[in-house]
């Protein structure tokens, strides 16, 4: 696959070994004809060294085969976060640094997780899109007339800080989009 249509999550192959990609950043030299870069952090799989490559936007990076196990978070055991496979219970432990930042994002029996594997090892999650969370702690909304909506920011359950519309109080349940951890509306 080209560099460009690489997501977050995707896991590759680079010089024999297999990487998760957990963060991706753009850049676009200035002027005219320069070319688009990318540079992934990766982490091994399994193993979780940390590996920054930088390439080129038509660079071919090759995909690695796993299979994807839709799964609904259990439990956390010690440091790990244990999911069931929705279809034949397999229990998956994946550890907190394979989990990485989306642990703000696990709240009790989230489902429509999946469990990436490679081998029979649980090498990686994938989120949902967004999530619900409890607003936990936020300040009041602040009376003062004026027209601009100012966000602001609010404690959820989890123990993730996001930044929220005035209006949103204590107790509330609100959606978080987990790719870019903004709020995303108020849910039921």
């Amino acid at each position: 696959m080209k560099a460009y249509d690489v997501r977050k999550g995707n896991v590759v192959e680079h010089n024999g070994t297999v990487y998760q990609v957990r963060d991706i950043e753009r850049s676009s030299p200035q002027g005219r004809g320069g070319n688009v870069k990318y540079r992934f952090t990766m982490y091994s799989v399994p193993g979780g060294t940390k590996y920054d490559l930088s390439v080129g936007a038509e660079d071919e990076l090759k995909e690695v085969e796993l299979s994807r196990r839709q799964a609904t978070f259990s439990y956390k055991d010690g440091d790990a976060f244990v999911f069931m496979d929705d279809e034949d219970y397999t229990p998956y432990n994946l550890d907190a640094d394979v989990v990485g930042e989306g642990a703000g994002y696990i709240s009790d029996g989230l489902a429509g997780c999946y469990v990436q594997i490679i081998d029979d090892l649980p090498v990686a999650l994938q989120l949902p899109q967004s999530v619900v969370l409890e607003v936990v702690e936020t300040p009041p909304e602040l009376k003062g007339g004026t027209a601009t909506k100012r966000p602001k920011p609010a404690k959820l359950s989890t123990g993730i800080e996001i930044q929220v519309p005035e209006y949103i109080g204590n107790g509330e349940r609100v959606w978080v989009n987990t790719s870019t951890g903004e709020f995303a509306g108020r849910a039921d």
